[in-house]
């Protein structure tokens, strides 16, 4: 007989590596950031210099913890998972702050959280249930599980 593997469980593992990818994200454009120190532009006639080293911190920590916790949603902890929740709704806040500096940007970062808070919060349980062994993929039915 053989035994299938739980859907969910694979969302979970989604959620993870992505969760862990928009840490790396963020530690990038935080280090940027940092690297840059100040920004200058010209607004309407005026010099406008802009020191971006704050927000460079701030996206540093932030991706330093989203990865971590992505890192702890593959082992399947339970306070990974709630930690995440709590973080991945708070950087679809920020996101949307910056909504009108970087549109694009922004609007998927925003897409991408929502789809971990879907896979994090939808079925839990379920995805806790990780087969012992992992069911080799069978030549008769092409690769799929049955």
């Amino acid at each position: 007989m053989t035994q299938r593997t739980n859907v969910w469980s694979g969302w979970i593992s989604f959620a993870a590596v992505l969760l862990t990818m928009i840490g790396v994200f963020n530690l990038v454009e935080g280090t940027a950031a940092l690297a840059m120190g100040t920004v200058g532009y010209i607004d309407e006639g005026r010099l406008v210099v802009v020191n971006v080293t704050t927000w460079g911190v701030l996206a540093v920590v932030s991706g330093l913890l989203l990865g971590a916790v992505g890192l702890g949603l593959l082992l399947r902890h339970e306070l990974a998972r709630l930690v995440a929740v709590v973080l991945v709704a708070l950087h679809a806040l920020v996101q949307l702050t910056a909504l009108a500096a970087f549109p694009i940007w922004s609007l998927l970062m925003i897409a991408l959280d929502v789809v971990v808070i879907f896979a994090l919060t939808v079925h839990w349980p379920q995805a806790r249930e990780v087969p012992d062994s992992w069911p080799a993929a069978d030549a008769t039915t092409g690769g799929r599980q049955v």
